[in-house]
């Protein structure tokens, strides 16, 4: 049997995470985002029919997102995959949504990236179809960037998988998202849900994503500013981000401590400032160090309240501290255990230290006091 043509990267004993691509674009979709998660992940980014290095006989005239999901079934199948994480962008996102709700056992999670449960009617994908017949794909090709990207933006790797598709592979892909509309099934879906939307996207708007997101139970969303529809390529550190949180590793494990230690209000202030300039050093904060670092259970809690208090001081920084007497709070140290460790950095950093410390531990604990 013919498979999906794919790429497996990570380790065969990481939990599998399967990734799906666009119409008119290859697995190098994920080329800046695949890598970090096969940390964690045994990932396989799969190729569509006739794009990449996937053969164009696997689909034909009049196929479904339903053929598409039964054809990354068997590769699946040809890897030992029985039960697998699952994100895709646009018509791969479309397939993650149908394996939701046809084959929810084969899903552990799912994230739908710059997707639609529905793609704007049939009319547009048939015209689209009916010219790539005639005309072939370099007039597509040609508007590549304008689809996909914010102005200024373009992956010439990616417009060149787009014109050397073939082009009755990609009509019947056309065909296929001409076909699809899942609003009715999507109350259905029952496995953990992310939708990330681009917000500058003008072929899936967050609307659509946002649509999936109100009907499907517990579902999640994320809009990434300044990300188009190729949002993987264009905004990778912050796809990044949401997919490693969503599906768990380091980042996931990290974001669940950091609530804990540091409190919601505290992150959410966090994550609500993130940019895509940012999203790259609050993932790195997240993954390690409390996702590697406070997660090691050699130390309690306690203990590293503790040191992580005394370093502050021993640098300087004393808004962090403040945050870190709150933290200490949290972790179960006592007022005078706080004062304790204060006192004995008064010997180890200076006198001067210890004395700004006292005074930016002594504002939090009245504040606490305050409000309790």
């Amino acid at each position: 049997m013919t498979l999906l043509d794919h790429r497996a990267e990570g380790p065969a004993s990481a939990p599998p995470l399967l990734l799906g691509p666009s119409l008119g674009t290859s697995n190098a979709l994920w080329d800046k985002v695949a890598p970090e998660l096969s940390i964690a992940h045994r990932v396989v980014r799969w190729d569509l029919p006739g794009h990449g290095g996937s053969a164009a006989g696997l689909i034909s005239a009049g196929a479904t997102v339903g053929d598409l999901a039964d054809l990354v079934l068997a590769l699946a199948d040809s890897l030992g995959i029985e039960r697998f994480a699952y994100a895709g962008v646009s018509l791969g996102g479309a397939v993650g949504l149908h394996l939701a709700v046809h084959r929810p056992e084969r899903l552990s999670t799912l994230a739908v990236i710059c997707s639609s449960a529905h793609f704007n009617g049939s009319k547009p994908w048939e015209e689209r179809a009916a010219l790539v017949r005639r005309e072939g794909l370099a007039g597509l090709a040609e508007s590549a960037d304008a689809r996909w990207f914010t102005s200024g933006f373009t992956v010439p790797e990616l417009v060149d998988d787009h014109r050397r598709a073939d082009p009755d592979a990609y009509a019947a892909c056309c065909d296929a998202l001409a076909a699809f509309d899942l609003r009715d099934r999507l109350p259905e879906i029952a496995v953990p849900t992310l939708l990330v939307a681009g917000r500058d996207d003008p072929a899936t708007p967050p609307a659509h994503l946002r649509e999936i997101a109100d009907a499907v139970p517990g579902a999640a969303l994320v809009e990434i500013p300044g990300a188009s529809h190729l949002a993987p390529a264009q905004c990778p550190e912050a796809v990044l981000t949401a997919l490693r949180a969503h599906f768990g590793g380091p980042a996931g494990r990290g974001m669940e401590v950091r609530r804990e230690v540091l409190g919601d209000a505290h992150v959410d202030r966090a994550q609500a400032r993130q940019t895509p300039f940012t999203a790259r050093f609050q993932d790195f904060i997240s993954r390690y160090a409390w996702g590697e670092i406070w997660t090691d259970p050699t130390l309690s809690r306690r203990e590293r309240s503790m040191i992580t208090l005394t370093a502050l001081v021993a640098h300087g920084h004393y808004d962090e501290l403040a945050m870190h007497v709150r933290a200490a709070r949290r972790n179960g140290l006592t007022p005078e255990e706080i004062g304790a460790v204060l006192l004995q950095t008064a010997v180890y950093c200076g006198v001067p230290a210890a004395n700004s410390a006292f005074a930016a531990a002594q504002r939090v604990l009245a504040e606490e006091d305050g409000a309790s």
